[in-house]
């Protein structure tokens, strides 16, 4: 009922339609009398439109975790003068770890795209983590848009 599919991507449509379900990509909590808000989206859905270019922040983050000196990441959409959107990345290095920011948007930028290249890094000693582990997105955002 939603739609099809992606065109010229069926690997990525049977992901989207996995098990039956149409994933979407949302998420939502349950309040305490049983309603459902709408919470934000999964880091895979995420969508950064700098200068009119989609990047995703998942493919980001995955570049940057392949740096040997960084621990945990978290990379979102920041206003931006000349691309409206700008991408920034917010880093933990690892125990000991010296990373400058050039070293690291190079870094990047020769393996993806560069466009897809954060324009803003910045470097925390701790990242604010979610009970799984996994870095908190929304209190990263807040913290350092």
């Amino acid at each position: 009922m939603v739609f099809k599919g992606y065109w010229n991507l069926p690997k990525e449509t049977e992901y989207a339609f996995r098990e039956g379900w149409h994933h979407t990509g949302d998420q939502g909590r349950f309040d305490e009398d049983g309603f459902l808000w709408y919470a934000g989206r999964k880091a895979e859905k995420e969508l950064i439109k700098p200068g009119g270019e989609n990047v995703y922040p998942a493919e980001v983050e995955k570049v940057i975790l392949q740096h040997p000196a960084v621990e945990g990441t978290v990379v979102f959409g920041v206003p931006d003068s000349k691309w409206k959107e700008g991408i920034k990345a917010v880093c933990q290095l690892k125990e000991g770890a010296k990373l400058e920011t050039q070293e690291l948007i190079d870094f990047v930028g020769e393996r993806i795209a560069r466009f897809k290249k954060p324009q803003y890094v910045e470097f925390v000693k701790e990242m604010p983590l979610l009970d799984d582990g996994s870095p908190d997105r929304s209190k990263v955002k807040k913290l350092y848009t």
